[in-house]
């Protein structure tokens, strides 16, 4: 085996394979990866228990064959080496890589014990790579990292004809959104939880041009773009129905401007310590923002705007009120709160007016529970 391909193409291709291999594993050869290079093209592919993925970039192909090297190790190399067509040849039992005056080589790891790369699952549909990733990135942060509940660490992923929602919760929070996306065939039906975080790998991976293939089967899900595809084990069981939760009936509105609910939120939970909640309390045209205890207190307010009540006071988790104002884009938060210790719908709108229209229904929607207010 030999081929030739410039550095930064092989290093962008070793590190997106990468991603997929294990930190540990007490199967060895799962820490490789496998490069097979023939007509002009070389491929490049890992694998592990929960995930794969493989990649195919042009490289004149000198002598076609494979080899198995350690995956990070291969990475580690690339990334050192300098700029400009690499030599990448197999010399025995070791895989070279030259370039320019460096020289490196690598143990060939045995083919015996790698298994066989996952077949893609039937491609049902395409989604726009940019539009995907943001929707990924707005659910994730509302997803559970107690390992010890698996489930509660995934993603929703729910089609229905042309509709694409995608969801998480952690028990203290709900993040849905929806999107569109292109189904292959009418009456396109589907409802799995992929591992968040695999999940916001894979959808910042593909970068933010062209249309990525989506796959479903009964227990994995797959993508491919542009000579990259992956595919993920899917996790066992279902997450709770945002359906009801989310049906909030006479609530009390309050809107403001989001970059500076977010500078404050930031500025004033400094002195929120040991779990303790940020308030805020609406009323006159303005938001309140309070924390601390004792001594060690901050406080900021803020224009807004509140509907249905002349004075409202509610608190919430500062890390999880930050993270759900973060996962939004646009200028304008509205709160639709039913009450201190209740549930709390936050919602992002183009604007203050858009924003007081009761019949909108964002696409994206982010569900907090409030804590006990500050005594």
């Amino acid at each position: 085996m030999e081929f030739r391909i410039e550095r930064s193409a092989l290093t962008d291709a070793v590190a997106w394979a990468a991603r997929v291999l294990p930190t540990r594993s007490p199967v060895p050869v799962l820490g490789g990866l496998l490069l097979e290079a023939s007509d002009g093209r070389l491929r490049i592919s890992g694998l592990d228990y929960e995930a794969s993925a493989c990649i195919e970039v042009e490289a004149e192909t000198v002598r076609a064959g494979k080899v198995l090297v350690m995956g990070r190790r291969l990475l580690d190399v690339c990334r050192v080496l300098p700029e400009g067509a690499v030599q990448c040849a197999v010399e025995g039992s070791r895989f070279s890589l030259t370039s320019d005056s460096a020289r490196f080589g690598l143990s060939v790891l045995p083919f015996d014990d790698y298994p066989a790369l996952p077949s893609l699952p039937e491609v049902l549909g395409a989604v726009d790579a940019e539009e995907f990733a943001a929707a990924v990135a707005h659910v994730s942060v509302a997803a559970g990292r107690d390992e010890t509940l698996p489930i509660l660490t995934g993603i929703r992923l729910a089609l229905d004809g042309d509709t694409m929602t995608l969801a998480a919760t952690d028990r203290y929070r709900f993040a849905v959104r929806t999107l569109l996306w292109k189904p292959g065939k009418d009456g396109v039906s589907a409802d799995v939880v992929v591992s968040a975080r695999r999940l916001t790998e894979i959808a910042r991976s593909f970068g933010r041009a062209g249309m990525v293939q989506l796959a479903l089967d009964g227990g994995s899900a797959g993508f491919e773009l542009a000579g990259m595809r992956t595919t993920v084990r899917l996790l066992d069981g279902r997450l709770p129905r945002h359906d009801k939760l989310f049906a909030m009936v006479d609530p009390v509105s309050a809107v403001t401007d989001r970059a500076p609910l977010v500078e404050a939120v930031k500025r004033v939970a400094v002195v929120a310590e040991g779990g303790s909640p940020l308030q805020l309390t609406f009323s006159g045209g303005s938001v309140l923002l309070q924390a601390g205890y004792e001594d060690d207190v901050a406080s900021q307010r803020l224009p807004a705007v509140l509907e249905g009540t002349d004075e409202l006071t509610v608190a919430f988790n500062p890390s999880y009120l930050m993270d759900a104002l973060a996962s939004f884009d646009a200028p304008v938060v509205r709160f639709d709160l039913m009450g201190p210790g209740q549930r709390a719908m936050v919602t992002g709108r183009a604007s203050r007016e858009d924003a007081a229209d009761d019949a909108s229904h964002p696409a994206h929607q982010h569900l907090l529970m409030s804590a006990k207010p500050l005594v």
